[in-house]
């Protein structure tokens, strides 16, 4: 039997959202609709963004009775972090209210109970009110293209990190190379994340930590 070792964050349940090829970079009009911008957060204390689109089928191979499993995803957000350029974080900010119709983030986040999460932990650190922090999260999760080579895996393949990152960079020119980075578990992907100024803009990802395996396994949404 094959063991894999998952983030602590995957215990809770990853929600359902399509991948669709969305080839432009991260850009503020969601937010802006909902009545704050992004640039709202300037004051916000943090210095970045880390969006987290995490590797459904890893989820999904300890958890095969959750009901986003039945949808056989492949990427999925997990969520939006604030971060510091020292490799600290901010968390649960403050009680704010989160938003006053969570159903309408249903695309992104199935789970509302994971939604209720994101908010408390991450999105209270934003500066940004509820809805326009989900707003800007799905923005920013939209607009990144999900490779064919990975979106499309019919059996488990086994690649470096590099060369998976470099699948990003080759499906999204607008994000650098530097604004990438991969988490694994016991060798297996977990996750891919992206570092987002607070304008949802790719910036270097400096402190956070990528996967050091020489390769990793990716099991197929299946």
């Amino acid at each position: 039997m094959k063991l894999r070792l998952l983030p602590a964050f995957l215990a809770i349940l990853l929600p359902l959202a399509a991948c669709g090829p969305h080839a432009q970079p991260p850009a503020a009009s969601d937010a802006e609709t909902a009545g704050t911008s992004p640039s709202a957060a300037s004051s916000a204390g943090f210095d970045f963004y880390l969006l987290n689109l995490s590797w459904s089928p890893e989820f999904c191979y300890s958890h095969p009775s959750a009901a986003e499993c039945a949808a056989h995803a492949a990427f999925v957000l997990h969520g939006m972090w604030p971060q510091n350029n020292d490799g600290a974080y901010p968390e649960n900010c403050s009680d704010a209210p989160g938003p006053s119709n969570p159903a309408q983030y249903s695309d992104i986040y199935a789970d509302p109970d994971l939604l209720a999460h994101e908010w408390r932990a991450h999105g209270t650190c934003s500066g940004l009110s509820a809805d326009a922090f989900f707003s800007a999260a799905r923005t920013a999760y939209r607009s990144v293209a999900i490779p064919p080579t990975l979106s499309g895996l019919t059996t488990q393949v086994s690649l470096p990190p590099d060369q998976i990152l470099d699948l990003f960079t080759a499906s999204n020119p607008a994000i650098p190379r530097s604004s990438l980075a991969l988490s694994c578990g016991h060798n297996y992907l977990t996750a891919v994340e992206i570092c987002l100024d607070k304008n949802l803009h790719p910036i270097a990802c400096g402190a956070v930590r990528s996967c050091r395996a020489n390769t990793v396994r990716i099991p197929p949404p299946t």
